[in-house]
């Protein structure tokens, strides 16, 4: 599908927050993502947020890192005054895509567990390892708060 021939894109609304979801006419919907994002207002962006606890330790387990990496993130949108609701973006790294894939069902529990059904627009890449060498996921959050 190529959007530049002359398709519309439809813009939907999504409660009150002032994000928008981008869903170009005709495409298919996505499942756990959005393709894009519009919002207007303050943003609030982390860094690379991993899965280590407030002692500095990272559980051995792909999943229970993501557990903890999303709470993480919450509690750095909370700090900013900001909710899961209006995040825009988020950017996946992780360094096994297997592992990922292997457990998209209990990661998309996680995920509504701390974030709801809101899903902004995400990318995931692989890489070779994480600054942290125990890491097994980063993940950098971008959200826009409403004026």
């Amino acid at each position: 599908m190529n959007p530049s021939k002359g398709q519309v894109s439809a813009v939907r609304s999504e409660s009150e927050t002032g994000v928008r979801i981008l869903q170009p006419g005709g495409w298919p919907t996505p499942k756990g993502y959005a393709n894009g994002m519009a919002a207007e207002g303050r943003l609030v962006v982390t860094g690379g947020v991993i899965g280590w606890d407030v002692h500095g330790h990272l559980p051995p387990d792909f999943v229970a890192q993501v557990r903890q990496t999303l709470r993480n993130i919450a509690a750095i949108l909370t700090e900013g005054g900001a909710k899961p609701e209006h995040l825009v973006r988020l950017t996946w790294y992780v360094v096994d895509m297997d592992e990922y894939l292997a457990s998209l069902k209990a990661l998309g529990q996680i995920y509504r567990e701390i974030f709801g059904a809101h899903y902004p627009a995400m990318a995931l890449v692989q890489v070779v390892r994480l600054v942290e060498k125990a890491a097994k996921v980063e993940i950098e959050a971008t959200a826009v708060v409403p004026r």
